[in-house]
């Protein structure tokens, strides 16, 4: 698999420069793990920069995966960040989500150790009302034994209102999920935009 970081936006009006090829969001709360789960699929350990401390991403970046556009979504919902920059990151994901023209599908990231917070389920709503293709990826699962898998995604699915085939297990470190996101990608149509944008 080829991976390459492309570029980093601060404004979704500076991305009408990036290559139009079909383009997969990646969000989730700032201490998900998407930089892990991103290096993980892509079998690149430095492609997203990992940190210790959540809330590295503050900008909309952009790596080039194969024949597809990997996106990764500034974190939500950190209590360091300033209200001020916290506030800004959440214009431009909106602005992206709903504007972007390119936009296939997005994978929501969740830490399935923990019940999915308040921000959490805004984000599956808005994604929900604006007819957006989504799926959840609930992260860290080699923290839990096979069982407590099981019975987290049954709870997840239940406080989400989902079917539990929405809901992807997935770790960075054993790499488990990898080959089921992977199957999902490939069989993405370049054709089948989720919708036409905004212009």
């Amino acid at each position: 698999m080829h991976a390459q970081f492309v570029k980093s936006f601060a404004k979704f009006e500076q991305m009408v420069e990036i290559e139009p090829l079909p383009q997969i969001a990646f969000v989730g709360r700032s201490n998900a793990g998407k930089s892990s789960l991103l290096n993980m699929l892509t079998n690149h350990k430095g492609l997203a920069v990992t940190s210790q401390k959540p809330g590295r991403t503050r900008l909309i970046n952009f790596f080039k995966v194969n024949d597809i556009h990997f996106v990764d979504l500034p974190g939500y919902g950190y209590s360091v960040a300033s209200k001020s920059a916290e506030h800004g990151w959440g214009v431009e994901i909106t602005n992206y989500l709903v504007k972007s023209e390119h936009l296939k599908l997005v994978f929501v990231l969740l830490d399935i150790r923990h019940a999915p917070s308040a921000l959490d389920v805004g984000m599956l709503h808005f994604l929900q009302g604006h007819g957006i293709t989504f799926k959840i990826l609930a992260t860290k699962c080699d923290k839990l034994s096979r069982a407590q898998q099981g019975n987290a995604k049954m709870k997840l699915a239940t406080t989400l209102g989902l079917g539990k085939d929405d809901i992807i297990l997935t770790s960075a470190t054993n790499r488990q999920g990898r080959e089921i996101i992977l199957s999902i990608l490939t069989n993405l149509s370049k054709s089948d935009i989720i919708h036409s944008g905004v212009k």
